[in-house]
């Protein structure tokens, strides 16, 4: 992927939205269903990573251009998904909870994990 102009706007217009998706999404689940962890951050990260995993699948089955993948990946995904405020708020849980600590960290990357994982697959299965 080359960083042209075009490149760079489509990576800037991605992550604007993408970080306002963030924001209302994480706004939204912990006002309807608060909980002790950060369950906000677990869900945009979980979904994020199942969409990496069907784009990243589509990609290799079907020609788009770079710009139209870095705006969808580097842009929306990269500002929708949140690993520097999961990190925080995992240290943050540390100083209350060793177990709630522990407990996020697990679901977040197991859960994003087995997320981008089970996106590829399903796009793979279609594909075949």
């Amino acid at each position: 992927m080359s960083l042209s102009w075009q490149t760079i706007l489509a990576i800037g217009a991605g992550g604007f939205l993408g970080a306002i998706a963030r924001a209302y999404s994480v706004h939204l689940s912990n006002k309807y269903i608060p909980l002790d962890i950060p369950l906000g951050i677990l869900i945009v990260n979980v979904i994020g990573s199942f969409i990496i995993g069907i784009l990243f699948a589509y990609f290799a089955n079907i020609a788009v251009s770079d710009t139209l993948k870095a705006f969808l990946t580097t842009g929306f995904l990269g500002a929708l998904t949140t690993y520097s405020t999961f990190a925080i708020e995992s240290y943050l849980l540390f100083g209350t909870s060793i177990y709630l600590a522990i407990t996020n960290i697990v679901l977040n990357v197991f859960g994003t994990i087995i997320a981008a994982g089970s996106g590829y697959k399903i796009v793979q299965f279609f594909f075949k």
